[in-house]
């Protein structure tokens, strides 16, 4: 297992951020470093900030979860649509699962921010009404401990390790 992030999630702007979720993109690679990218619905954070799950659909992420079942080998981008602060975290330990219970009111409140931050930045409703729609058995739950974080909102902080 990789060792967690130095005080990436400590910080209280950093754990908001992930808490919120928001829009949520993760990647990874098959062994020929060919990459794979899917969108999730949302993550939880585990209490002691040193575990993160993200929620993807499987019926949208087949590349991707073959992936993360191969390698073990993530990236996760979190960002507010209305301020494009956002944040990657890096990892080497994904595991597949179910989701928990709470976690299916995680995904709801997610949405329902992004909802509300995307109509801030232009978009309208029904975007974002379908760009968050799922089916809770389509729903797997990707578990990583993050070794590396970046700041990865536009500007000159962009690539900056946390």
């Amino acid at each position: 297992m990789t060792a967690p992030v130095d005080n990436s999630l400590a910080d209280e702007a950093n754990f908001a951020l992930l808490r919120t979720g928001f829009m949520v993109t993760v990647a990874s690679r098959d062994a020929a470093r060919v990459p794979s990218v899917t969108r999730a619905l949302g993550c939880r954070v585990s209490p002691d900030r040193r575990r993160v799950t993200v929620f993807l659909l499987a019926s949208q992420s087949a590349t991707l979860l073959r992936d993360l079942r191969a390698t073990g080998a993530i990236a996760a981008v979190f960002s507010q649509p209305s301020t494009h602060r956002t944040i990657q975290l890096k990892g080497s330990d994904a595991t597949l699962g179910a989701v928990a219970p709470g976690d299916v009111e995680l995904i709801e409140a997610n949405a329902a921010a992004a909802l509300a931050d995307l109509a801030l930045a232009g978009f309208p409703e029904s975007f974002a009404r379908t760009f968050f729609a799922f089916d809770a058995p389509d729903v797997v739950a990707v578990d990583f401990t993050p070794s590396t974080a970046f700041v990865q909102t536009p500007g000159p902080q962009a690539g900056r390790r946390l």
